[in-house]
């Protein structure tokens, strides 16, 4: 194979491109979620906050439902044509789709355009991700020597999290350079339209890149597939590696991922009540802690398999999730600290609106642990119509601050052992003609379906349990994923082998 030739001799100039432009689709799609709370309150009926919340889930699980379909029509591309000019489609795509969801007038102005448009916006997101992830890391495995793809491609990895990290990043710092009034009423949007600016930038440098040696050969000796799609999902050999890449890996690493990196954020922020900055922060440090142990999983897996490295990332997740959450909760938990009674504040003010006025009385519960309960009571005063609403956030420090950085942290290790390994893994299953279309599906539905529907279906979960009067309503989200994963585990330690993938390295 030219692979076996091939030297690392300018690989990192590869990675460098592949990985810049994987990062910025990734922090397209991250903005969305990560402010998904001030989005709801924009894009939806404001008459309920909980279903606005909900209904802000469900499109930005949509944008995952439909990566699959993406993975098809952009592999589909990336087997005919090659991978260089389909991923940089899926660029421009994804860049065009966040732009324009910045630009979107609110719920108040437009009515149901308004969610109506954003649903085709994240469509559009999906099925741009659905193509992207498939040909980068199938471009950067084609250029990596035998022995090193779980190294190499481990980079491409490290871009998802940097994704988040740089969105969380562009968020703090937009609101730490206007008043919160600013940031709710336009400051958002600032994320999305900033977009625009990286994605000019990672196309000009992905248009200057070469084709993968491995595809360039095979077109070259007419080796290329006439019918991706047809040779990936109609073969029956092929169709078990697809069924077992999904059920015995993808599914698995799907819901780890979004688990320690969504749902962990939206825990911190809607059931702890954690001040947002500080969530963002927590997550944000977290994450930029955790990312190098991609690499190192990856170059682990190297060395001792794949298989053993991605299943003991799920096993740990299945074991430890529901007591980290429990302590995660207990951090913020307000029933177990020492109120100090004399030091309690309470603030009021009165802003004058367009359509009438707010007042707002804060108050403020201060504890021995350095926790700070914050109460704000807002009554919306319009005409003779009166709406009082009610939010209530909580900040920490010292020693809770530290424990809650190691406890998303831990959940980071796990995202790293399932997912450090995971592109060289579905690279490795499939030969060069279809690589693209075949690894591109089970990564999509693993990630895209599974894992995409955490958020919504876990929400919905520890929701109906906290309606039910569970004491510990706030663990219910967690059986998603620990079934998913357990199911995947044992699937996975039983099916699959070494010798498997061996004729494609």
């Amino acid at each position: 194979m030219t692979t076996e030739k091939h030297q690392t001799k300018g690989i990192w100039k590869v990675i460098g491109a592949s990985s810049l432009g994987t990062l910025i689709e990734w922090y397209d799609f991250f903005i969305f979620g990560s402010l998904s709370i001030v989005i709801s309150t924009k894009f939806f009926p404001s008459d309920n906050p909980t279903a606005a919340f909900l209904s802000t889930l469900a499109t930005f699980a949509a944008g995952f439902v439909v990566r699959p379909f993406g993975a098809l029509f952009f592999g589909r591309l990336g087997d005919l044509i090659g991978r260089k000019y389909t991923f940089m489609v899926t660029l421009l795509l994804m860049g065009g789709a966040t732009f324009l969801i910045g630009c979107i007038p609110s719920y108040e102005t437009i009515g149901f355009w308004a969610p109506f448009i954003v649903l085709i916006l994240r469509l559009l997101q999906g099925l741009a991700l659905g193509g992207e992830y498939g040909g980068a890391a199938t471009y950067v495995a084609e250029h990596s020597p035998n022995g090193q793809r779980g190294y190499w491609t481990s980079w491409i990895q490290t871009t998802a999290t940097f994704g988040l990290f740089i969105s969380l990043i562009v968020i703090l710092a937009t609101r730490s350079l206007m008043s919160e009034e600013q940031f709710e009423l336009w400051g958002w949007r600032v994320p999305f339209l900033l977009s625009i600016l990286m994605v000019y930038v990672s196309y000009l440098i992905r248009k200057n890149m070469d084709e993968s040696p491995e595809f360039k050969q095979a077109k070259s000796e007419g080796k290329t597939s006439k019918n991706p799609l047809k040779e990936s999902f109609a073969n029956k050999y092929n169709l078990k590696f697809v069924l077992l890449a999904l059920f015995g890996a993808a599914m698995g690493q799907g819901v780890v991922w979004y688990t320690g990196q969504f749902y962990s954020m939206s825990f911190m922020k809607t059931v702890m009540h954690l001040h947002t900055d500080q969530a963002d922060t927590i997550l944000g440090i977290a994450l930029l802690i955790g990312t190098p142990f991609f690499i190192v999983f990856g170059w682990l897996s190297d060395k001792v398999g794949r298989k053993w490295v991605m299943l003991a990332g799920m096993a740990l997740a299945i074991l430890t999730y529901r007591p980290i959450y429990e302590k995660m909760y207990q951090l913020t938990n307000v029933e177990n600290k020492q109120e100090i009674t004399d030091k309690k504040e309470e603030f009021f003010e009165v802003v004058h609106t367009e359509k009438g006025k707010d007042e707002i009385v804060t108050e403020k519960v201060y504890y021995t642990d350095r926790s700070v309960l914050t109460t704000t009571k807002t009554k919306h005063i319009v005409d003779n119509t009166t709406q009082i609403i009610s939010k209530q956030t909580i900040t920490i420090a010292g020693w809770n601050y530290i424990k809650l950085i190691l406890l998303i942290f831990i959940q980071v290790i796990y995202i790293t052992l399932v997912y450090g390994p995971i592109a060289a893994f579905l690279v490795e299953l499939f030969p060069v003609k279809i690589r693209y279309t075949s690894m591109s599906l089970p990564y999509h539905i693993g990630n895209g379906v599974f894992g995409g529907l955490l958020p919504a279906v876990s929400t919905y979960l520890a929701s109906n349990a906290q309606a039910s009067q569970d004491s510990e309503f706030y663990l219910a989200g967690l059986w998603y994923p620990i079934i998913i994963s357990a199911v995947c585990f044992v699937i996975g330690s039983l099916y699959i082998t070494k010798n498997m993938y061996s004729k494609n390295l």
